[in-house]
């Protein structure tokens, strides 16, 4: 008979994959999402970019809040191309074949917008590369010359600015397994807290949230999450809305942070402590040559993670069945893969 390190490796379906669960979660949380990327025609040339990820996948999770600013703000589909243009830190943005200058009409659909998006609690947003509306990383900023790549969209500069802990991630960068995992890691984490937010918000409960945080957070930072302790332990004096703030910024900075297979092999080790003394010697053996191969690369992550889960239950570690490590996301986007 195969083991159960053996038959997880092959996956339920004996092909390596974890089958789906029996049902999708409810209350979907809500993400916005560049319009074209949801196969709206609302781009400049008057094409979509639809992303199948997006729409197909994420969207059986996700409510997608399509946003368009360049249509927001007023503009027509088809309309002119337009650009960045001068300072990269305050650009303009620029109708190229005319020179039209939109950057205040722009401006000032941001400052609406963003305050009419704090109704939709949002717990992430996805956004279209290159986009001088939307872009997040390397937008190109044209200044007499080359134009160097360091310019950021005028609306998710804004977005970044007014929710500086939401999850924003370029649609581009959702192929990376590592940082799609990520993302939908900090959209889940965000939602947590939101949801704290919304309960009684005591010392105790603030205690309690960081507990079940613990492995995930010391997987990702475990400075941060020494740091986020000792703000809890501390926080009888100080101002409670202070508090909450420093620990949220705190909070979404350390699961920015990339959690390295040698970050979570230390969590794996940890959690394995727990029950290493209630299970047997075979049992052992076969969690260590998990976490090693992990390690190598040869399985993901998912694999000796499933086997600490199943022996935390089997020996009643409750603790350990409360972690928000355990399960970060529904197990459906299976991307604790190679690598991560």
């Amino acid at each position: 008979m195969a083991n159960l390190l053996d038959t997880l490796i092959r996956g339920p379906d004996g092909m390596g994959r974890t089958l789906p669960e029996d049902t999708i979660m409810e209350n979907r949380t809500r993400i916005g999402t560049s319009a074209c990327l949801l196969g709206k025609r609302v781009r400049y040339d008057g094409e979509c970019k639809r992303n199948h990820y997006v729409t197909d996948t994420l969207g059986r999770f996700f409510i997608l809040v399509p946003i368009c600013p360049e249509v927001g703000c007023g503009l027509p589909v088809p309309r002119e191309a337009m650009r960045l243009e001068g300072d990269p830190q305050r650009p303009r943005l620029v109708v190229v074949s005319n020179r039209t200058d939109l950057t205040e009409l722009m401006l000032e659909y941001c400052r609406t917008k963003v305050t009419e998006l704090e109704r939709e609690e949002l717990c992430g947003f996805i956004v279209k590369k290159n986009s001088p509306s939307c872009g997040l990383f390397r937008v190109k900023v044209y200044n007499k010359g080359i134009p160097p790549k360091n310019g950021q969209g005028l609306f998710v500069a804004a977005m970044a600015k007014h929710f500086p802990s939401l999850p924003i991630e370029e649609e581009g960068r959702l192929d990376d397994t590592a940082i799609c995992g990520n993302f939908i890691e900090r959209v889940f984490a965000f939602r947590s807290w939101k949801e704290f937010l919304r309960g009684r918000k005591g010392l105790g409960e603030l205690l309690a949230f960081h507990t079940v945080h613990k492995l995930q957070l010391m997987a990702h930072s475990p400075q941060l999450y020494r740091e986020l302790g000792k703000l809890v332990a501390s926080g009888k004096g100080m101002n409670r809305e202070k508090l909450l703030a420093r620990y949220e910024k705190y909070f979404m900075e350390a699961l920015s942070l990339h959690a390295t297979v040698n970050k979570q092999i230390d969590v794996l080790m940890h959690i394995m402590g727990y029950f290493k003394k209630k299970i047997s010697t075979a049992e052992k053996a076969e969690l260590l040559d998990a976490i090693q191969r992990y390690h190598d690369g040869i399985i993901s992550l998912i694999v000796p993670l499933t086997l600490l889960r199943h022996y935390a239950a089997r020996c009643g570690e409750e603790y350990l069945g409360e972690q928000t490590y355990i399960k970060p996301h529904p197990t459906e986007f299976m991307l604790r893969g190679y690598g991560q």
